[in-house]
C-alpha cells in the first residue's frame, strides 16, 4: 500500500460524483420549491386597464422573479447543509483532505446552481403556456417567440451567477457557524446590519449592496464582480475549513 499514490483531481472528480449521487434529495427539494413558487406566480404583480363604453382592456403583469428567489434561497440553505459534521462524516469513505473535500463541496454548488439557475429561468415559461391554453389569455408581447437566444442566454448566465452567489454565501456561513456556533446569532444580524446600510448610503431610495449587482449595465462587468466575490467567499471558507477540528 505504501506504493498506492492518490490524484488529486480523481479523488476531486470521485467525491463530486459521490456528492451528487448521495445527496441527490436536494434536487427534489429544487423541484417541489420551484413548483410552490410556479403557483405563487400565477398573481399578477401589477394590474392595469382601460377602455371605451364597448370595450375594455385590462392588462396583468406577471413575472417569474419569485422562483429564481427560492432557488437562491434553496442554494443558500443546500451550501449550509454540506458544511454540517453530518455531511463531512460522509467523506470518510475516501482518503481525502481539506482540500479535496473543499473543491468537491464546490464543485457539487456549482453545478448545483447550473440545474437550479437554468430550470428557474425556464420555468418562467410554464405559467404564461398553462394560462394561454386554459384562461384563453393571449400575450400582449410573447416572448417566447419574440426573446432572441442570446438574451435567453444572457439571462440564464446571470441567473446561475446568482444561484452560485448564494450558495457561496451559504457555504462561507456554514463554516463560520462550524467554526462557532456564535454565528447563528451573530451572521443574521451581520446580513441584516448590511443590507440596511446599504440602504442609508443611498437615503432610503435603493439599496447600495442590491444595486452593486442588480444596477450593472455592463454584463463582463456584472460577471467579474460576481466570479471575484465568489471566489473570495469560497476561498475563506477553505481557509476556515482548516481550523475545524480533525476526526
Amino acid at each position: 500500500m505504501s506504493f498506492v499514490t492518490t490524484n488529486l483531481a480523481k479523488l476531486i472528480q470521485k467525491q463530486t460524483a459521490f456528492k451528487l449521487k448521495a445527496y441527490y434529495s436536494v434536487f427534489t427539494t429544487l423541484i417541489l420549491l420551484q413548483l410552490v413558487a410556479i403557483l405563487f406566480s400565477f398573481n399578477a404583480i401589477e394590474m392595469t386597464g382601460g377602455g371605451t363604453n364597448t370595450v375594455s382592456i385590462y392588462i396583468n403583469y406577471y413575472s417569474a422573479d419569485i422562483v429564481i428567489i427560492f432557488t437562491m434561497l434553496w442554494s443558500f440553505i443546500t451550501a449550509i447543509l454540506i458544511t454540517t459534521r453530518a455531511y463531512r462524516n460522509d467523506e470518510f469513505t475516501f482518503v481525502t483532505n481539506r482540500v479535496s473535500s473543499n473543491l468537491s463541496n464546490i464543485n457539487f454548488l456549482l453545478i448545483a446552481s447550473l440545474v437550479g439557475g437554468i430550470t428557474a429561468l425556464l420555468s418562467r415559461y410554464i405559467p404564461r403556456v398553462i394560462m394561454y391554453y386554459t384562461l384563453n389569455i393571449a400575450p400582449v408581447k410573447p416572448s417566447i417567440v419574440s426573446e432572441t437566444g442570446s438574451e435567453l442566454l444572457v439571462g440564464i448566465l446571470a441567473t446561475i451567477l446568482y444561484v452560485l452567489l448564494f450558495s457561496a454565501i451559504g457555504y462561507f456561513s456554514g463554516m463560520l457557524v462550524q467554526l462557532h456556533k456564535v454565528f447563528i446569532v451573530l451572521l443574521p444580524a451581520a446580513y441584516i446590519g448590511f443590507l440596511y446600510l446599504g440602504g442609508k448610503i443611498r437615503n432610503n431610495e435603493g439599496n447600495a449592496v442590491i444595486e452593486f449587482f442588480g444596477d450593472e449595465s455592463s454584463f463582463v462587468i456584472f460577471i467579474i464582480k460576481i466570479l471575484v466575490i465568489t471566489a473570495l467567499l469560497f476561498g475563506s471558507a477553505t481557509a476556515l475549513s482548516n481550523r475545524l477540528e480533525v476526526k
